[in-house]
């Protein structure tokens, strides 16, 4: 059964009852995580051959591939390595580690105009944690697009959906409760604006990522949930990218 959505009011008293523990939880978790680097590797090329997809991966920590030990083994390097059996894929990766969706916004803006068919974003998990109210979030989303298509002109934007935070055992409860019921109200006022877009969709990780798939510090994927999310998004952009297809949210 689907979730009711809190409004406002109700996320600020619920806000306001927990907000010491989850201050203390949210303190001591930023406390004891170790902080991962970026890893280390290109982030543009070509790879494969056959029909020409150009790639644009761009966002947070998850599109920087933290977690993974090389580019190679992070989303784009392993979205590549799929997309690539099947087409010349010319790949560039946009992403700084900490960005929430302004940062996003103020990068993107700094970065040259180009051509790209795809553009996948990572975006949200630090909107989250930063308490970006869900509607609000998903009004920046509808910025970026905005952004995205006059710089870039893709005929696929696909919004990687905010992680599934409710699964993220490093969090101690109460606070993996609240963020993840918090990040599937964004998810889900995101997918109430996609309803009548065309050309810009919304793929939501496939859970193997938080189950099997985490890094040591137990928030990131690992280069095991970064396949697992490669896999899943490399099926959504061919689908979404098939003769005849007409995509809408």
């Amino acid at each position: 059964m689907a979730s009711k959505r809190m409004s406002d009011s109700e996320r600020l008293v619920l806000l306001t009852l927990l907000s010491p523990l989850l201050w203390l939880q949210a303190r001591h978790v930023r406390r004891i995580t170790p902080r991962m680097p970026e890893p280390p590797g290109q982030r543009a090329g070509t790879a494969g051959r056959g029909s020409l997809v150009r790639l644009l991966v761009a966002g947070d920590s998850g599109a920087a591939g933290v977690g993974a030990l090389n580019q190679d083994e992070a989303l784009c390097g392993q979205l590549v390595q799929r997309l690539s059996r099947h087409h010349t894929v010319e790949w560039c990766v946009l992403a700084v580690n900490g960005l929430d969706s302004p940062g996003l916004l103020r990068l993107l803006q700094d970065a040259p105009c180009a051509r790209f068919d795809v553009v996948v974003l990572s975006i949200g998990a630090n909107d989250a944690t930063g308490l970006c109210a869900p509607l609000h979030w998903a009004r920046w989303q509808a910025r970026l697009a905005e952004l995205i298509a006059l710089r870039f002109s893709p005929t696929l934007l696909v919004h990687s959906a905010v992680p599934p935070m409710h699964a993220c055992m490093a969090l101690p409860q109460p606070l993996r409760w609240f963020m993840g019921h918090w990040a599937k109200q964004m998810n889900q006022s995101l997918a109430g604006l996609l309803i009548d877009e065309v050309g810009r969709t919304m793929h939501c990780h496939p859970e193997t990522t938080t189950s099997e798939g985490m890094a040591v510090d137990g928030i990131h994927p690992s280069a095991v949930g970064y396949a697992a999310w490669a896999d899943d998004l490399s099926r959504c952009i061919l689908t979404a990218r098939a003769p005849g297809t007409t995509l809408s949210a």
